[in-house]
This record gives C-alpha cells, structure tokens and sequence, in this order.
C-alpha cells in the first residue's frame, strides 16, 4: 500500500489520471453538466452554465432546454426568432 505522507510522491496512476482528465478538458472544454434553474429575461427563460456561464434557450412549457449554446443572448434570441415556426409552429412565441 502507498504511503501517503506530507511531501511524499503521489503514485504514478493517479498523475496520469490527473494529467488526462486535464488535457481532455482544455482540448474539449467545458461539458454543460450542471445548467442553472431557467433565468427569464426580454421574453425569454434560458438557463447559464455553472462552469463556463454559456447560455441555453428553455422551454418552460415543455420544460426543456433548445437551441445552440451561446454566450450571447441576444443572438440566441435572434437564433430563436429566425427559427421559431420550425420548431414550433403551433406554439406563439412572447412578442418583444
């Protein structure tokens, strides 16, 4: 068994792990795991990132988040407005 004193070395397998898990995350970023409770603002329910803060349009309706990922919410609202009858065209989106 390791003997896992102050300032003694770590085992190699857990600097390897360490080691990938790090370059996945800056070849890949951030996965989105945990998205905050839907956030309304001009209209519109979207929920952030806690990791990185991207944003994501939500339906409350269906209670589900749509749409691309964007740090901008404006252009998700843009996005949203250009292809609101596709993907839902019965549903009224909020006039703003």
């Amino acid at each position: 068994m390791a003997d896992i004193r102050e300032g003694a070395p770590e085992p190699l397998g857990v600097t390897a792990t360490g080691l990938t898990g790090a370059a996945v995350v800056l070849l890949r970023g951030c996965w989105h795991n945990k998205m905050s409770w839907p956030v309304r603002s001009h209209g519109y329910s979207y929920q952030v990132c806690t990791g990185c803060g991207i944003k994501r349009l939500f339906n409350e309706k269906a209670f589900c988040a749509y749409g691309p990922y964007r740090y901008d919410l404006n252009g998700l609202i843009a996005w949203d407005r250009a292809h609101q009858r596709e993907i839902y065209p019965q549903e009224e989106r909020p006039a703003s």
